[in-house]
């Protein structure tokens, strides 16, 4: 990648075939087999083995062979920060992964990036969660209209959560203190340093990416399914051969109703 590239990729996971389970590290699987609905699972297979083939892709290394590790956090100095590629050296791609039912976001970059995809909250959730927000923000989400509260919400947390997954501090009691809202000449500043958009990716979901530094070139692939399917692969990391996502209402990613009525696993 060249130096002020951003690449995000959507994959809307398969609903049927075997997942590559087996190209996750033993850290990876203990984390898959904690979920108790097959759909969390599935969910959380797909965008491990999605970002671990990307990577590989990337590096022109077996997603196998890829180890991570944390990055120092920058509050605490703790080895909680920002997930990092383990004994990478400094020409190393940074990356960032989110999950939300029905949908997955990967972001890479040769800066520090971070992404975030959520999904349409209810109304109460808005609700509930309306304190996390910067008073300004509460403000700005008080002046819409009822039925528009939902997606401004989930567009706000998503810029949220991926600018702090980017600064490696991850998403705690200072939501409230971030403003990354609409803007206007009243309103207070967003982070220093840091670039954060909006990322299209279709009803049901809001997503945004962020990173350190100006804006980027960016570039929205779309991941086929079977991507991440034993014995499936990745198309082509380089800008030529992928394939972007085209501009216009076309549903990117879409939220499939029927992981939420699963049953637990035994």
């Amino acid at each position: 990648m060249d130096e002020g590239d951003l690449a995000l990729w959507l994959l809307t996971p398969p609903e049927q075939g075997p997942l590559a389970f087996d190209e996750l590290d033993e850290t990876e699987r203990r984390r898959a087999n904690t979920f108790r609905r097959r759909g969390d699972r599935a969910l959380y297979v797909a965008a491990h083995v999605a970002l671990r083939r990307l990577l590989g892709g990337y590096l022109r290394t077996p997603s196998k062979e890829l180890a991570f590790a944390r990055a120092d956090c920058p509050r605490c100095g703790g080895p909680h920060g920002r997930p990092v590629l383990a004994g990478a050296g400094p020409g190393a791609p940074h990356f960032s992964l989110s999950h939300s039912r029905g949908a997955v976001l990967v972001g890479v970059a040769r800066t520090p990036v971070g992404v975030d995809v959520e999904r349409m909250p209810s109304p109460e959730r808005v609700d509930i969660c309306r304190p996390a927000l910067h008073p300004y923000e509460q403000q700005e989400l008080a002046g819409l209209r009822a039925p528009d509260r939902p997606a401004f919400f989930a567009r706000l947390w998503a810029r949220k959560e991926a600018c702090l997954k980017g600064m490696g501090v991850g998403v705690g009691g200072w939501t409230s203190e971030v403003y990354l809202g609409e803007g206007g000449p009243d309103a207070p500043a967003r982070p220093d340093g840091w670039s954060v958009l909006d990322v299209p990716c279709g009803p049901g979901h809001a997503a945004a990416a962020a990173v350190r530094g100006p804006a980027p070139r960016t570039a929205v692939h779309r991941l086929p399914p079977e991507a991440v399917l034993d014995g499936g692969r990745v198309p082509g990391t380089g800008r030529r051969r992928s394939q972007p996502v085209p501009p216009g209402p076309e549903p990117v990613l879409v939220f499939d109703a029927r992981g939420a009525r699963e049953e637990e696993l035994p």
